[in-house]
Formats: C-alpha cells, sequence, structure tokens
C-alpha cells in the first residue's frame, strides 16, 4: 500500500471552501479510482492561514497515475484550490506502508 501526502496552506477565509471542494470534488472522483483505498485530511491553525496536510492510499504506485498521471510525484492541484492556497507542495511525497494496526 502507498501513502500519499500533500500538503498546502489555505487562507482563513477559504478553508471551509477547501474542505467542501474535496469532499464534494476531488474525492468524489478519487472514489472512482480502481487502486483507491482512503483519503484523510488533517488540519491545524497557523497565525498566516490553515494548514492542511491530504493523506490519500492507494493499493500500487500504478493506482496513483489514474488521478496524477506518470509524473505522480507532481503535485495535481487545481487552479479553484492553487486561489485558495497561501502556499502549497508542488510535489506530493509518497511512503510505502509498512504497517498499520
Amino acid at each position: 500500500m502507498i501513502s500519499r501526502h500533500w500538503t498546502g496552506l489555505a487562507k482563513k477565509d477559504k478553508a471551509p471552501e477547501y474542505v467542501i471542494h474535496l469532499k464534494t470534488d476531488t474525492f468524489r472522483q478519487l472514489k472512482q479510482l480502481d487502486g483507491f483505498i482512503s483519503a484523510s485530511i488533517l488540519k491545524r491553525e497557523l497565525d498566516e492561514g490553515i494548514e492542511f496536510l491530504i493523506i490519500t492510499e492507494w493499493k500500487t504506485l500504478d493506482s496513483i497515475k489514474q488521478f496524477a498521471g506518470d509524473h505522480y510525484e507532481k503535485a495535481v492541484v487545481p487552479a479553484i484550490v492553487q486561489s485558495m492556497m497561501i502556499r502549497y507542495d508542488a510535489k506530493a511525497t509518497h511512503y510505502e506502508v509498512e504497517t498499520t494496526v
């Protein structure tokens, strides 16, 4: 199993809109992809905005490529999401899951 991590810092007034976008758009799309397992939204408030860590779980790297393309390390950040962010990672980080309990 592969865990894909991406971090973005949202404008405080745009953070609720970003969560809605994830739930109603991005996550709905992901659920349709073969090999997608789960997604989590983690957040914390900072002085300058709301930091989000988005973690998705996948069966294989090939599963991720259905979502992100052949250059799967490049973050998928639609224009609408870019407009909500102060800054965000240009690349996602991938980890092989060793164990879960």
